[in-house]
């Protein structure tokens, strides 16, 4: 067993919420403090009401129009000293809220289902996770951009220390790290959905699933470590102040504290399902639970609760019940249990579990090291008579069935239980559930497709107690089984989700008329280094000069005339027109496929440069903005500086654009795209019409220097300020670091 001295106890148990608390977090304000959410809709925050222990209710809020699932604390600013609260929940929306009114601040709506995990980071950014497959980057109260990869629910996100690197969790079993708005690996591992993620350090994280494992992972990619202990799901995980030992808590009933890579103690909860827990600055674990009641648990003997306190404590925990087809105390056979007498014998391991017979009755316990004692942790149910490990069968009503799922319609409603034995039929056994609970006769084929895909290929008689809710997509995972989960169909027929549930500046006038991309002549700095001649960029930039050698050596000779001829306002109309523009922005970007000629690539993207000179044209590119940038970006591995050159130029004209409309969105699309392409780009006029690009995004809009900020552009163009040759790269990039 890991480590030795003190053990966590419990500190005081905080009523108030009036369903599950679904997640908590440490408060900035006042010191000591954290803020918890519930399925009752509501966000509470708890000060401690003495140097000792105990917590107080200072502030309750609303804003949620359904069950609130997530928080977070977005970092003090001036004008928020003590911070903002975002809070994510069913109703699709988050919630920001100042520690002074009970009604938030103001509302971000762009998700299209629950949001369930939130992370915030420097300079204000917030990273969103939800069952709509997406995270988003959010700042102040708009979107930067949205993280599209995942295949299932996002349940977990967090920002990493390094400016510009994001972490996403999802039911689809990976980890994406992103970079600047785009996804720079994926990590596979888990055999279930990735439930929660924590930061160790710059470099390496932890991830806890469904499959009731750890893992510990470099952020190059690598897993360092697999942790196991728990005996079901695992929910959420947080790491202690010295960011080495971490808290766990899960479906099993269990908080557990990991200390040097092992389980060092395992404290037992009475509720099924422990969803939260996050560690305090004084090293305390508050935890929340599917009871609606928050724990708090310390090893200071100065903070623990009174005698009397832990002994209604564990005389609760004794009158739990556990049901025994979770599979979390393993195969049950009644008549092979020990009795009492088997407690007289002393347990070998911190959290060791005992079942023993008392008549009819089979009860659980656990050992304590710190106490040296068996404590009664709760009365196993469905375990006596007959069960499925012995007789293939599930008691319901006094009956016996094959099967007995238990069906919950949505998150707030009540469970309603579906017996089932495989000689029936599965249709006229869905049409009697449907009838019997007064459902929507329209949830038939949902319901008997459930019945038919959890029943395939069972023999009669022969049970299984592995399924998939088909109205919440929930499947309990019992370690040790199959791995039947992988098989099993974990998708919300209703929501595609899989989730559990259980029971203006003036500068550019300053351009003089020759411009230094085209090329015409050497570029002159005017004047003063002082003067900033570069951006904000005004007019879209073209490539003019014709090149008769490459017409003959292309397969599409027309390209290059195309490019040349799109400038005149008469071209630019015909081709870019509503109802032309679709089709021709699609041919030239079907020439933008990385396997295909150098030649065409780099001539089509002229082409989409130089349509911005027309107001067709700059209409088109625009409305084609997302098809056009994710399939030119592709070709920034190649080693072509004109095709480079000519990416930058692109992004150029778009960043004008975006100035032009303050279209923020857009300026966060461009902004990644600019990050990703410096990561690669080796000449220098390319670099430096990503700069001008870069300058003209951020000029005149504090959001925009925020968010370049965040995803860690500054750091990335420094290198710059030391070019010599040209002279503008090295000016340019020293305009835009003052700017940030």
């Amino acid at each position: 067993m890991a480590g030795s001295g003190a053990r966590y106890r419990l500190s005081c148990s905080l009523p108030g919420h009036e369903l599950d608390v679904r997640g908590l977090v440490c408060c900035l304000y006042p010191p000591g403090a954290f803020v918890s959410v519930s399925r009752d809709r509501t966000t509470r925050l708890w000060a401690p009401d003495s140097p000792n222990r105990g917590f107080t209710e200072m502030h309750c809020m609303s804003g949620h129009s359904n069950f609130v699932s997530c928080v977070c604390i977005i970092p003090s600013s001036d004008t928020y000293p003590h911070g903002l609260i975002a809070t994510g929940g069913n109703d699709h929306n988050i919630c920001i809220f100042s520690l002074d009114s009970p009604m938030p601040l103001y509302i971000l709506k762009g998700h299209k289902d629950t949001v369930c995990s939130l992370s915030s980071g420097k300079f204000g950014t917030l990273l969103s996770g939800s069952w709509d497959t997406t995270a988003k980057v959010w700042l102040n109260d708009k979107c930067m951009m949205t993280l599209q990869g995942h295949t299932a629910a996002v349940w977990a996100v967090k920002i990493l220390p390094e400016q510009g690197l994001m972490l996403t969790g999802s039911a689809d079993k990976t980890i994406k790290l992103w970079k600047a708005g785009r996804c720079e690996r994926t990590f596979s591992g888990h055999e279930d959905c990735v439930r929660g993620l924590a930061i160790l350090s710059e470099t390496q994280f932890l991830s806890c699933a469904n499959d009731a494992s750890i893992r510990k992972w470099q952020i190059t990619g690598e897993c360092l470590e697999v942790y196991y202990g728990h005996t079901n799901y695992i929910y959420s995980i947080s790491i202690f102040p010295n960011c080495r030992d971490f808290a766990t808590t899960g479906e099993d009933r269990s908080l557990r504290i990991w200390k040097h890579g092992e389980c060092a103690q395992t404290i037992r909860l009475p509720a099924q399902s422990i969803w939260c827990c996050c560690v305090l600055d004084n090293g305390d674990i508050v935890v929340g639970a599917s009871d609606g009641i928050i724990r708090v648990f310390t090893e200071s003997a100065d903070r623990t609760a009174s005698a009397e306190e832990i002994k209604a404590f564990e005389k609760e925990l004794s009158q739990a019940t556990i049901d025994s087809k979770t599979g979390d105390l393993g195969d049950i056979n009644v008549e092979q249990l020990p009795g009492r007498e088997h407690l007289n014998e002393p347990g070998t391991r911190e959290g060791q579990t005992r079942l023993i017979r008392d008549g009819e009755n089979v009860e659980a316990y656990q050992w304590s090291v710190s106490e040296g004692r068996w404590m009664k942790i709760g009365d196993v149910v469905g375990s006596s008579g007959a069960h499925q490990q012995t007789s293939g069968k599930v008691l319901y009503e006094g009956k016996e069935f094959d099967y007995v799922f238990s069906i919950h319609v949505n998150e707030g409603g009540p469970t309603y239980k579906l017996p089932y034995n495989i000689s029936d039929d599965p249709w006229m056994t869905a049409y009697n559930f449907l009838q019997r609970n007064d459902l929507n006769p329209m949830f038939l084929d949902q319901v008997a497709k459930f019945i038919i895909d959890n029943t395939k290929g069972q023999m009669l008689g022969v049970g299984n107690t592995s399924f998939s809710d088909p109205f919440t997509g929930g499947g309990r995972y019992v370690p040790g089984s199959s791995g039947s989960s992988s098989t099993l169909p974990t998708a919300d027929p209703f929501t595609g989700a899989g989730r559990y549930v259980p029971g203006s500046s003036n500068t550019g006038t300053l351009m003089t008329g020759v411009d230094p991309f085209t090329g015409k002549n050497a570029y002159q700095s005017a004047g003063s280094k002082s003067v900033n001649i570069y951006f904000p960029k005004k007019e879209a930039v073209t490539f003019d000069q014709a090149n008769p050698t490459q017409i003959l050596d292309i397969v599409f000779p027309a390209l290059d005339i195309l490019r040349l001829s799109i400038k005149h306002p008469h071209v630019n109309e015909n081709f870019c027109n509503e109802k032309e523009g679709a089709h021709f922005s699609s041919h030239l970007i079907s020439l933008l496929n990385p396997k295909g000629k150098p030649a065409n690539q780099l001539l089509a993207l002229r082409t989409f440069c130089n349509c911005f000179v027309g107001q067709a044209g700059q209409k088109l590119m625009m409305s084609q903005r997302e098809s056009l940038i994710s399939h030119a970006i592709e070709l920034k591995s190649g080693n072509n500086k004109n095709i480079h050159i000519a990416l930058a130029t692109l992004t150029l004209n778009y960043s004008v654009c975006f100035h032009k409309d303050h279209d923020i969105e857009g300026k966060a699309q461009c902004l990644s795209v600019i990050s990703t392409i410096l990561e690669v780009v080796q000449d220098l006029e390319a670099t430096f019409r990503l700069l001008v690009a870069l300058g003209t995004l951020i000029s005149d809009d504090s959001n925009a220097m925020q968010l370049a900020k965040s995803l860690g552009v500054d750091s990335q163009i420094k290198k710059y300020v030391s070019v010599s040759e040209p002279a503008k790269v090295s000016e340019c990039c020293r305009f835009i670091l003052n700017l940030l």
